[in-house]
């Protein structure tokens, strides 16, 4: 009977994080709750980091990370970052398409709840995202190594001069595996045959 209500308390702490409430009109902050409304090439563009213009991220970077010094940061820390600073873009550019009504202070509002609550989650997704990239550019390099091995053989198995080399290196195979056939015949038919009789007189 409790099970319930502590799901519906956690939806309800869930959504919290989620949206903002303005004029009495609930506003999704998570991009990804406003997916039933996306096409592929939407969908594509949000998932995918890379999609806006360094000069536009670069602009926007004190927007949201107003307490970092980017100079101290790593590669790494810069490139996450940065990706989060894409993931605020079109998360506002989603909620400026989905609720045309907002005026600017409305937004501004949106923004900063974002910038609050929706920093961390940010830079996870983006994280994972970059992950996933690394895993399947890995896999598909791994796959193309495979194949072009694979590639290499059969084609150094067509070629005439592999003909020609394999041919004589077959028939030395085969000559030797006859010949020790052979040595093997002529050793039993040499082996003397002695009654059991005689056997026993010779010890």
């Amino acid at each position: 009977m409790t099970v319930a209500p502590q799901t519906d308390s956690q939806l309800s702490r869930r959504l919290q994080k989620d949206s903002i409430t303005i004029s009495g009109k609930v506003v999704y902050i998570n991009p990804f709750l406003y997916w039933r409304r996306f096409d592929n090439n939407t969908d594509r563009w949000l998932r995918e980091p890379g999609q806006l213009g360094e000069e536009q991220i670069h602009l926007n970077r004190a927007r949201f990370y107003p307490e970092v010094d980017w100079t101290f940061l790593k590669d790494e820390e810069r490139i996450i970052k940065d990706a989060a600073v894409e993931m605020f873009l079109k998360t506002l550019e989603l909620i400026g398409t989905f609720h045309p009504d907002l005026n600017a202070g409305q937004l501004l509002e949106v923004e900063r709840k974002m910038a609050i609550t929706k920093k961390r989650s940010f830079e996870r997704w983006v994280e994972k995202s970059f992950r996933k990239k690394i895993n399947l550019a890995s896999r598909e390099r791994n796959r193309f190594a495979r194949e072009r091995f694979v590639r290499g053989w059969q084609e150094w198995l067509t070629l005439d001069t592999t003909h020609q080399a394999f041919l004589p290196f077959a028939a030395i195979i085969v000559m030797s595996i006859f010949g020790g056939w052979s040595i093997g015949i002529s050793n039993n038919s040499c082996t003397p045959y002695f009654p059991t009789s005689e056997t026993s007189i010779l010890k």
